[in-house]
């Protein structure tokens, strides 16, 4: 496996419980890479991102997830495993209490950070990236819903990851929105951070072209592969 690779797995089995949701899984991504996993509700692909973030066990198989071993992956490294990844939900899950330079704040606290300056001009650095350098001091519902989940991506970039997991980011958004938010994932691919998303939306990637895996019958089946 190379310096570059921020996935390996090999042979892996995903499940739910007792429930076998995935089998004989094989993936990898190096970074710079953006990768769809694509299919039906129910079909397995929030399950494998939960497993690649160890909110799900991991079994069988083999996996390393940026640098980590999840087969050896003691709990209390957990943390740590996270804190080199971004997380985007469909669901924001925003703080509604406190206005978007605080949910930042919060990001960076529960992370480690006790710097003030240095927490502010991170801030500053991710609202930026992502659109919102003027919006800091506005709560979550002054904002749309494109602007409240680029707020969540901001907050998936604060510690700098080098893998960006998105669970149907676009899911609760109008086509205009979406649009805005894959120019960005696609934009923070081209920064050697790695991006794999799940959607089921099949026009993301008609209009956002990458390489595709789907999730069928209890397997990751490897799609077309296309440029960005």
């Amino acid at each position: 496996m190379s310096e570059n690779t921020v996935i390996s797995i090999r042979d892996a089995d995903v499940f739910q419980g007792d429930h076998l949701v995935l089998k004989h899984v094989n993936l990898e991504l190096s970074k710079g890479d953006f990768f769809y996993i694509i299919g039906k509700t129910g079909s397995g692909k929030s399950s494998l991102l939960k497993m690649l973030y160890a909110d799900l066990p991991f079994t069988t198989g083999e996996a390393q997830v940026v640098g980590y071993d999840l087969r050896k992956l003691k709990s209390k490294e957990i943390p740590y495993l996270r804190r080199k990844l971004g997380i985007v939900f469909q669901e924001f899950q925003l703080l509604q209490d406190r206005n978007i330079e605080e949910n930042l704040n919060f990001v960076m606290r529960a992370t480690g950070w006790k710097d003030k300056k240095a927490m502010k001009e991170k801030a500053l650095e991710v609202l930026g990236k992502v659109g919102l350098e003027n919006k800091g001091y506005k709560m979550p519902h002054q904002v749309s819903g494109g602007e409240q989940q680029r707020l969540g991506i901001a907050r998936a970039l604060i510690n700098d990851p080098v893998l960006i997991l998105a669970d149907e980011p676009t899911g609760n958004l109008d086509p205009q929105s979406s649009a805005g938010i894959m120019d960005l994932l696609f934009d923070i691919s081209k920064n050697e951070c790695a991006v794999l998303m799940a959607t089921h939306d099949y026009s993301l990637f008609e209009k956002f072209p990458a390489q595709t895996y789907v999730c069928e019958n209890g397997r990751l089946v490897e799609g077309e592969k296309e440029t960005k």
